[in-house]
């Protein structure tokens, strides 16, 4: 398939995880790449191996809890391709499982600022881009912890429902100008973040991962591509009529 052949396409939270999979993936059916990260070298490691593979890269290393990271990105794609016609949303991160009165207050700002504030700041500087070119899309990543409550979650959770209400009140103004916004809500997948987070657990990496399971119907973690293949057909072609939705990608999860 080639469905982003000549598409400029901004993903954030590139260097890891879901991120480096999708520029991959992106890459892979003609994109034309601007990559972000907090890490420049891990950044530029990734895109040295795509620019080997025939890919257009360019690279935007930047913080997304500042406004000025939101703007330089797009002028960064306006500038290498002339419009920015794909927007994944995608850097975040986790706290530790607590209970909501032990979580760190200084960690819940900066979680709320990353998760939250971040993809605020994005859509602040896409939308009207989008708007002046004619269209386009954008994918929010928010979170199962999105769509329910997620006990020792709290400010994860408080930040990936703001996602989704972002995505769905942006996908509503911006209807009419052709320009799509969809959230994706992915539960645990396998990625170093989460079991990072699974190894802090009580009772170790393997106790916290069976009870992990234990929560969602099909028993077993979301691979990577299963999330990244969601990503790549909610900004496709072939979703063209769809726009406000938080697709859970959760192994039943959020039906029970």
């Amino acid at each position: 398939m080639n469905r982003f052949a000549g598409k400029s396409v901004l993903i954030t939270g590139a260097a890891g995880g879901f991120g480096r999979r999708a520029a991959e993936r992106f890459a892979d059916e003609g994109a034309r790449l601007v990559l972000s990260d907090l890490s420049a070298d891990r950044l530029e490691q990734l895109a040295a191996g795509l620019r080997r593979g025939g890919a257009e890269v360019a690279v935007e290393p930047g913080d997304v809890c500042q406004e000025s990271t939101a703007q330089r990105l797009v002028e960064a794609a306006l500038s290498a391709y002339g419009r920015l016609d794909v927007a994944v949303n995608n850097a975040g991160m986790m706290h530790p499982f607590r209970k909501l009165p032990e979580v760190d207050s200084g960690l819940a700002e900066k979680v709320l600022a990353v998760n939250l504030t971040g993809v605020f700041y994005a859509l602040k500087h896409q939308l009207p881009a989008m708007e002046r070119q004619g269209g386009g899309v954008i994918l929010n990543m928010a979170s199962v912890a999105g769509l329910v409550g997620a006990p020792l979650l709290s400010v994860y959770a408080a930040a990936k429902h703001g996602v989704v209400g972002l995505t769905k009140t942006a996908a509503a103004e911006y209807a009419r100008r052709n320009i799509r916004v969809n959230a994706l809500c992915p539960s645990f997948a396998d990625t170093a973040m989460v079991h990072d987070e699974l190894a802090q657990m009580r009772g170790g990496p393997d106790e916290a991962l069976a009870r992990v399971l234990g929560a969602i119907p099909m028993r077993r973690l979301a691979s990577v591509d299963e999330v990244v293949g969601a990503m790549l057909t909610l900004c496709g072609p072939e979703s063209a009529f769809v726009t406000g939705v938080a697709l859970p990608v959760d192994g039943g999860l959020s039906a029970v």
